[in-house]
């Protein structure tokens, strides 16, 4: 067997695609998977395999939670700095002060206080503006 296409994965029927797997990863088919998700893992890993592995970022990354390494801290924006984020086809640009945060005008207290003025809904702003460590 060679190297399956991920065009040829989305045609395999169940029987192909537990030979498909064995041949990837020299095991048979853990029990309970799915024809659609094998179809999906298969072509993750056919797609990274053809694009020459895995990231290395993505590794690292992989590596440190699997020995259960401390996530990395939030990001602290500095005063003068700028936080950009698109919304809805939109970017929005946030300045950073000493004393809180300005987006069109507006001083604001806190990163969530700015995220909820853009969105209509109450979401942490670290999170939303990506400042915030892990995932």
């Amino acid at each position: 067997m060679t190297l399956p296409s991920v065009a040829q994965i989305e045609t395999m029927d169940r029987a192909a695609l537990a030979a498909a797997w064995d041949y990837l990863f020299g095991s048979p088919v853990p029990r309970g998977l799915s024809q659609a998700f094998l179809r999906r893992f298969l072509a993750f890993e056919v797609q990274a395999r053809c694009g020459g592995g895995l990231s290395k970022g993505f590794l690292t990354d992989l590596e440190r939670r699997v020995s259960g390494a401390a996530r990395p801290s939030a990001l602290s924006p500095q005063a003068g700095g700028r936080l950009l984020r698109e919304w809805n086809g939109v970017t929005h640009v946030v300045e950073v002060r000493e004393d809180g945060y300005t987006w069109n005008g507006t001083r604001y207290p806190s990163l969530s206080a700015v995220a909820r003025a853009i969105t209509g809904a109450r979401w942490s702003g670290p999170r939303f503006f990506g400042t915030k460590g892990g995932c």
